[in-house]
Parts: C-alpha cells; structure tokens; sequence
C-alpha cells in the first residue's frame, strides 16, 4: 500500500506436540510471514480493512500448525484535517 507509512502487527496462535522447538520445521517461520505481509502490502488497496483480512487468510492457508491469527495494521499519517495521530484495523480468524 503505497503513499503513506503502516505498522503491521500479527499474532500467531499455534500448538506444537513436542516439549520444546528446537529446529525452525518445527514451528512457524516468522521471516515467511514477514515476507508475506510485506508482498502483500505492495498491493494497493482503498481499505485496511481488505487487507488485514486477506493477511490473516493468506497466513492460515500457508502455515499448516497456524490456528488462530490476529492482524493489526495503522496508517501512521491518515490524511484527516487537523489530525495527529494514526488510525487502525485488526481482525481476527481461527481455524
């Protein structure tokens, strides 16, 4: 989404089997979502509303062990007369 600075939260439920993570195949790789949300966030689109949700859908269907996502995305500067400040979206999705 280009012509103005976001900030991109996610939150990632999962439930792994084994007592500790030791190897990154056993967990979610946090620099895949990353990439994600950054492609992603090249794509313009008139609501952050759409994105968050496509994002959180994107996510469930890439990441197999994922089963709950939170996606929050601000608009730092939103172009609003007089206003200081950011606004934002989140959305929830689960399994």
């Amino acid at each position: 989404m280009n012509g103005n600075e976001f900030e991109v939260n996610v939150v990632l439920h999962y439930h792994v089997s084994i007592p500790v993570v030791n190897h990154i195949h056993e967990t979610i790789n946090y620099v895949e979502v990353y990439d994600l949300v950054k492609a992603r966030m090249q794509n313009p689109t008139p609501l952050l509303e759409t994105v968050a949700m496509e994002i959180a859908q994107q996510i469930l269907n890439q990441f197999a062990l994922a089963e709950h996502v939170f996606v929050s995305i601000a608009k730092l500067k939103p172009p609003i007369i007089d206003y200081k400040g950011s606004v934002a979206v989140s959305y929830e999705l689960g399994r």
